[in-house]
């Protein structure tokens, strides 16, 4: 089925020959920025930069993402407290640089030390554009230093203090030095070769910064943003011509300089832009071409940029421009609204837009840009562009890009009712696509005379790629063709695999081995997984080789399912012969089928009657008696058949037991020996309860039911882990437990097999009349005691036995009440849904391993419903682990912090709650997280579970003793903000201490000041704040003493701990002062006035009391009055400050008194 775009569309234009690439994307960035949370109104993006690693985009709250190309992990976050981010750029030749702009006027040069697995730091910080907007950054990557002009027209330039230079090197470099400063703004700047390239308002320059020299490029001025860059003309870094110079003039022109500064040409493009735009080739709408012509274009470009190979890129905010300059042409024109910025790597665009989104966008061939959209299964859009450009297709060279067969199969895939155009001109470009050569269609005649059913496509290296289709092939044309592709086959295993480049893309990762498949997506720290980038290379020697062992295969099952057919034909001839008149049969069947329906339909008014009596609705025992005798009924007609038995229960057990002997067993199954995975009977097996945990979808696959004696084990083990995925598509029962069996006590048995469809059809009225007693049967038996009766069935086996008669919704909220007693429940509710569910369209994308794709489709289930979502959102964590837990919170209130916590890992489920929490606004997320918790045991759950994942050691926090550490408090906890919330909800007071005692047994002291200001424990805080030593926890006002007798407590204390030994001090992993420095020890000055001493302390009551008020505490704390000259200084300053407000207050009064004086007068 397509994925395509399902509306019918009017006839493609076709695009002038002359027009041979497209801007494309293939790729949404979106879920990126809502994982960054950049896509909120109040969090924007604003700038960013693309290097071969790095995808770094500043914010405008002055942090700066670091997003790792490959895999498209989030690494870094770094911060700035002078502003936003309002400029980036990466180190092209060194990429553990990396140089920001702040809106404050800050440059600033981080080194990520990711070799080393240190921790990023500034190293260099420039103040030179103080108070002026920075406009424009470059890097000088030979001498690591980075150039920066901003609006005043100043150009200074800020070398990287890096650790890697000896300290010899920069000993006597000054590390920031103005270079210039021109008559008006800077636009741009570029660097190459020993040369600074400025562009402003109304020139450009060009200085060569080792000389010192300058120099104007040409003699007119201008007036208004325009962009200039350098221009390699070699792709070599060494050797080859000096690059040129290309500075943007009004009315569409460019001039071409040479790298001394002349100008050597004027290029005019005005006319030229009077082409038609092309399309974007995008997801989002369907390509829209106007072959009308447009009038001539004057436009500003405001900036230029090198692009991929020999091209030059600009755009103004409404469309995108791509040139070739040393040919004077257009290459292509696009509209595109609103772009603000745009970074470039080799032939990728990222571009932001104004309202803070972003794209991705590539500039590929026409012909590239139809093979990465079949890649895709973007039938349409690839169809689009087949008809858009027929000259781009038809040559043979581009055959092994876009095969004939390929496109052939493009045209199965549309609906000729949607696309009726559309299959016309593509049957048009199909007629006339051209063989590769001559010699390739002799081959090709070679093999389709040897392979008459088979389709194939000619790989990049020449080989052709057989692909089978399935059909009626004589025994011995199978046969020499499985000898042939064997041998083939033996041969390949002799080449030595390794990747092959592909022209135009970078192969990233192993998947690049296989090009068709969705490429998994991997996360941020929130472990967000996302299916960026470009697409993996081919490998050619490995396809053939898979293509051939794959088609082995396949030959082998079809002559193995032959057998298996005759077999079974042979078979079924025995039965007809010796099994009775079937219509008899079918009609005595039929009458006993209707007579148990009956049977059933009058046993269920009859319980639905008494359950009515309030005396039986309010007494357990009874409701249960009757409930019991119900089911009864309900097991002689619905049940299963029991292992052992010699009768028949039924006539609707001899109907399934009939149809499960006439359905054929798979191909595993019948050379293993082994029972069908989806029969309705069970066997002995395993402990004395039958219970067998669950597993994880990996282990699942890999194991199979144990073999027959005789069957080697090794080989059912590799062929179990090759028809794994089959078999779980068949079948997606694991092992769970059902409890008990329906009678004969308590018989070890195997779990038998969930049932989401009912054995017969039931009518409607019958089956609304079953659900609400099976579902209250289910729910008492959850809250039964764990002491089963012999001969009562479990609730675990009914869930299986019945799911077909249940309310999905109220199962659900049962298995999680009673979870902590029978989690055998939600593992058999989780199956059940997930068979139930199997069906859907989803399962498909998410057993491709494309994690966006996968939530993007459970988006479009809306309105969801929460066992059929949570069946996926299960599936997804098998699949990807913490990366999809994280993006559940998107699903709330359908799936509830309940059920992930019940589905994830503890660490997953705690970031799943932090980002679900944080999804909300500030000042909301308290009372969320407060309707989340239901239980109060909840919360000291969360506090202990967070206290926990991503936290200092208690080693590092507490002392031998059990006391506070040293300054421990500046440690950094992953959860912070999390543990922050959960303290402050309202609690009653047992909880709160238990909640301190958890906090400080965990060494959390912010947390625990706060309970301990809540419990009114002042003097337990006083004594924590001394040990940590840190006068700044004093600012908060809960803390601060309320009383004389509290700073004398206070006092007290400090003097006690100052006179106890020190201990060691931790290195805290979170304590950094803006410029990226550790914190400040205690030698310094800065460090003692932040202790807490007595001396501090009475500086502190001061500034409440006065000086002379503040001495006398400190006297009756029977303390030396010997102050330090700093703190008798600033006493007197207070007392002389203290002199002043009262003479300026008795002034104040008294001209008052006067003017009510004379008022009065």
């Amino acid at each position: 089925m397509s994925r395509g775009l399902p509306f019918t569309m009017p006839p493609v234009p076709v695009v002038p020959e002359g027009q041979s690439h497209v801007l494309a994307e293939f790729d949404c960035l979106d879920p990126l920025l809502s994982a960054l949370r950049l896509d909120s109104g109040r969090l924007k993006c604003t700038c960013l930069a693309v290097s071969k690693k790095w995808l770094g985009l500043g914010t405008s709250a002055g942090g700066l993402h670091l997003i790792q190309r490959e895999g498209w992990k989030q690494r870094l976050i770094l911060t700035h407290k002078e502003g936003s981010i309002i400029q980036v750029a990466c180190c092209p030749s060194d990429e553990d640089f990396i140089a920001v702009a702040t809106s404050q006027g800050l440059v600033a040069v981080w080194e990520l030390q990711l070799e080393r697995r240190g921790r990023p730091e500034r190293v260099s910080v420039s103040w030179e554009h103080r108070g002026q907007r920075v406009t424009a950054l470059c890097w000088d990557s030979g001498s690591l230093r980075v150039f920066a002009g901003d609006q005043g027209g100043k150009v200074s330039f800020l070398r990287a203090g890096s650790t890697k230079l000896s300290k010899a090197a920069t000993f006597v470099i000054f590390p920031v030095q103005t270079v210039t400063t021109v008559d008006s703004r800077v636009v741009q700047l570029g660097y190459q070769e020993g040369r600074l390239l400025v562009s402003s308002l109304s020139r450009c320059y060009l200085c060569d910064t080792e000389r010192e020299k300058f120099w104007r490029i040409g003699n007119k001025e201008r007036d208004g943003e325009y962009g200039a860059c350098f221009f390699p003309q070699s792709r070599s870094p060494a050797g080859g011509p000096p690059p040129l110079l290309y500075c943007a003039r009004p009315g569409s022109r460019i001039w071409e300089s040479s790298f001394s500064g002349e100008v050597l040409s004027t290029h005019q493009f005005k006319q030229l832009l009077a082409c038609p735009p092309l399309p974007l080739i995008s997801y989002r709408s369907e390509p829209q071409y106007v072959p009308a012509q447009r009038s001539s274009q004057s436009i500003a470009f405001s900036k230029l940029l090198y692009l991929g190979d020999q091209h030059l890129l600009t755009w103004t905010d409404s469309a995108i421009y791509i040139f070739r300059p040393q040919s004077g042409q257009v290459l292509l024109w696009s509209e595109i609204k609103d772009v603000v910025d745009i970074a470039v790597h080799r032939s990728e665009l990222f571009c932001l837009h104004g309202n803070g989104q972003m794209s991705h966008l590539s500039l590929v061939s026409a012909e590239r840009c139809v093979e990465r959209l079949l890649r895709r299964d973007s039938w349409v859009l690839a169809a689009s562009v087949c008809c858009m450009f027929p000259h781009a297709l038809v040559p043979s060279r581009t055959r092994k890009l876009v095969p004939i067969d390929r496109v052939e199969h493009l045209k199965t895939q549309l609906s000729p009712a949607s696309h009726p155009e559309l299959l016309r001109q593509l049957d048009e470009v199909i007629s006339r696509l051209e063989p590769l050569d001559s010699a390739s269609s002799s081959r090709r005649s070679s093999i389709s005379s040897h392979v008459s059913l088979e389709s194939f496509n000619v790989l990049d290296c020449g080989i052709y790629r057989v692909i089978s289709r399935r059909g009626s092939q004589s025994e011995e044309e199978t046969g020499s063709f499985i000898n042939q592709s064997a041998s083939e086959e033996d041969r390949l295993k002799e080449f030595a695999f390794g990747p092959e480049e592909d022209q135009g893309e970078q192969a990233q990762g192993p998947e690049a081995e296989h090009p068709e498949a969705e490429r998994p997506e991997a996360g941020l720290p929130f472990h967000l997984n996302l299916p960026f980038g470009p697409n993996q290379p081919r490998i050619a020697l490995q396809a053939v080789k898979d293509s051939v062992s794959s088609f082995v295969k396949k030959i082998n099952t079809l002559q193995m399912n032959t057998d298996l057919w005759q077999r079974s034909e042979a078979q079924l001839e025995v039965l007809v012969a010796t099994s009775p008149s079937s219509e008899d049969m079918d009609h005595e069947v039929c009458t006993e089928t209707e007579n148990e329906l009956q049977e059933l339909r009058a046993a269920t008014e009859r319980a639905t009657l008494q359950i009515q009596d309030p005396f039986v609705l309010m007494d357990p025992a009874a409701l249960g008696d009757v409930l019991r005798e119900w089911l009864q009924v309900l097991e002689r007609v619905l049940g299963v058949e029991q292992p052992g038995s010699t009768s028949e229960d039924g006539p609707l057990k001899e109907v399934r037991t009939r149809e499960e002997r006439s359905k054929p067993q798979s191909l595993e199954q019948q050379q293993q020996g082994e029972p069908p995975l989806c029969s309705s009977s069970w066997e002995p097996i395993g402990p004395e309860t039958g219970e067998q945990p669950p597993l994880p979808e990996k282990e699942n696959q890999g194991r199979g039911l144990e073999p027959e004696s005789g069957v080697d084990p090794e080989s059912t083990e590799d062929e179990e882990e090759e028809n794994a995925g089959e078999r779980q598509e068949r079948c997606q029962s694991s092992p769970v437990p059902a409890g008990g069996g329906p009678a004969g006590g308590g018989e070890p048995v195997r779990p038998e097999p969930v049932r989401v469809q009912p054995p017969t059809p039931l009518p409607s009225d019958l089956l609304g009349d079953l659900t609400p007693l099976a579902t209250l049967y289910l729910e008492m038996s959850c809250f039964r005691g764990q002491g089963e009766e012999p001969g009562v069935l479990s609730a675990a086996g009914f869930l299986r036995r019945y799911f077909f008669l249940l309310d999905a919704e109220r199962v659900r909220r049962a298995c999680l009440l009673c979870h902590a007693e029978r989690p055998e429940m939600q593992r058999s509710f989780i199956e059940a849904v997930q068979e139930l569910t199997r069906s859907s369209k989803v399962v498909e994308v998410i057993q491709k391993g494309d994690l966006l794709k996968s939530l993007r489709g459970l988006r479009e289930l809306q309105p969801w419903s929460a066992p059929e979502l949570l069946a996926h959102t299960h599936r997804l964590y098998e699949r990807h682990g913490e990366a999809a837990v994280r993006s559940f919170s998107q699903f709330h209130p359908a799936v509830t912090p309940a059920d992930v916590a019940l589905m994830a890992q503890p660490p997953h489920f705690l970031a799943y709650l932090d980002n679900l929490v944080q999804s909300h606004a500030e000042e909301l997320r308290l009372s969320f997280l407060g309707s989340l918790l239901q239980s109060e045991s909840l919360r000291q759950d969360w506090l202990e579970l967070g206290l926990s994942h991503d936290a200092p050691q208690p080693s590092d926090t507490l002392t031998a003793d059990g006391q506070p550490r040293w300054h421990s408090h500046f440690f950094s906890w992953g959860y912070g903000r999390l543990l922050s919330l959960l303290i402050q909800l309202p609690a009653d007071l047992s909880s709160k201490e238990t909640m301190a005692e958890t906090c400080r047994s965990r060494g959390y002291w912010t947390g625990f000041l706060y309970l301990c200001c809540e419990l009114q424990q002042r003097t337990e805080a006083f004594s924590t704040i001394c040990r940590l030593d840190d006068m700044s926890l004093l600012e908060d006002p809960q803390v601060v003493p309320q009383t004389v007798q509290e700073w004398k407590v206070l006092i007290q204390l400090s003097q006690q701990c100052s006179t106890e030994p020190e201990p060691a001090p931790p290195t805290p992993n979170g304590t950094s002062t803006p410029n990226g420095t550790a914190t400040l020890v205690n030698g310094s000055a800065e460090g003692r006035r932040r202790q807490v001493t007595p001396e501090n302390l009475t500086l502190r009551l001061a500034q409440s009391v006065g000086p002379d008020r503040a001495l006398e505490v400190l006297e009756e704390c029977g303390l030396p009055l010997a102050l330090s000259p700093h703190s008798a200084l600033v006493c007197e300053l207070l007392r002389v400050a203290e002199k002043r407000q009262r003479a300026t207050i008795q002034t104040m009064l008294e001209r008052c008194d006067r003017f009510l004086w004379s008022q009065h007068a």
